[in-house]
């Protein structure tokens, strides 16, 4: 049975529906359209091979053009991923991340920055990975910067050395201030000022010596690698039902 044509519907391209749910804020369903779409597409290209190679071979031919099949497929989808996530170093995540993304309530741990099993899933296409990383960074603003400091601590505990060279920074730098509070460093201009120059060249030193420096070059290095590939392997979830989400677990906690 064929439907006559509705002459009050509305037809609108994909560019411009994408457009639209990026503008309009449903960028949930814009990823979740933009892995449909690569799935089928895929799928149907790889089913309609996979058709012609049969219809043209026969025999032991054809086990042979199945297996090239198999594997150029493969090595085809190994090679996109791989580009996607190289794309991701020419990208800034951090373009579209503002004061107020740190100003707000922390996500949840388990809920909404872990989430569920199904809430990963490789990007299809470098412009979805890139949708998701700038979102979600911030989305898990709070969280990554937790993470971070988390990472910089653990650092500290495999490096005992840096962590003294720390803690003996901001000794020194607290006995400057409360000799500056004691003597009154304030009415001899020239005195303090050459006791900072003193200090700052005395902590530059203890950073230096104790590998400071190193220490949290390995924890920015590691909480970016983490925090990267969380944010292109994390779904985009509406953010109005993980808070609804934990909004149910905190009524029945209260409850019980």
């Amino acid at each position: 049975m064929a439907f006559s044509a509705n002459p009050l519907s509305l037809s609108v391209p994909e560019p411009a529906f994408e457009s639209w749910l990026r503008d309009s804020g449903y960028l949930e369903i814009l990823d979740e359209r933009t892995t449909n779409l690569d799935r089928s597409s895929s799928s149907s290209s790889s089913s309609d091979h996979h058709h012609r190679v049969t219809n043209r071979t026969t025999g032991s031919t054809t086990t042979v053009a199945t297996v090239t099949t198999t594997t150029n497929g493969f090595f085809s989808i190994i090679f996109s991923y791989l580009g996607t996530f190289f794309s991701l170093f020419t990208l800034n995540p951090f373009a579209k991340l503002t004061t107020d993304d740190f100003g707000g309530e922390t996500p949840s741990w388990t809920y909404g920055f872990i989430g569920l099993w199904d809430s990963y899933s490789l990007p299809s296409s470098p412009s979805q990975a890139r949708l998701r990383v700038q979102e979600n960074l911030k989305r898990y603003a709070r969280n990554y910067a937790t993470l971070s400091l988390l990472l910089f601590a653990c650092t500290l505990y495999q490096m005992p050395l840096a962590l003294f060279g720390l803690i003996s920074c901001l000794a020194l730098w607290d006995l400057f201030r409360f000799c500056n509070d004691r003597w009154r460093w304030e009415r001899y201009p020239s005195l303090r000022q050459s006791l900072l120059r003193t200090t700052q060249c005395a902590t530059a030193i203890i950073l230096y010596c104790t590998n400071v420096q190193l220490s949290l070059f390995c924890a920015i290095a590691v909480s970016y690698a983490v925090m990267l590939l969380h944010a292109t392997l994390r779904k985009l979830t509406p953010a109005k039902q993980v808070a609804r989400v934990d909004g149910n677990k905190r009524s029945r906690q209260n409850k019980i």
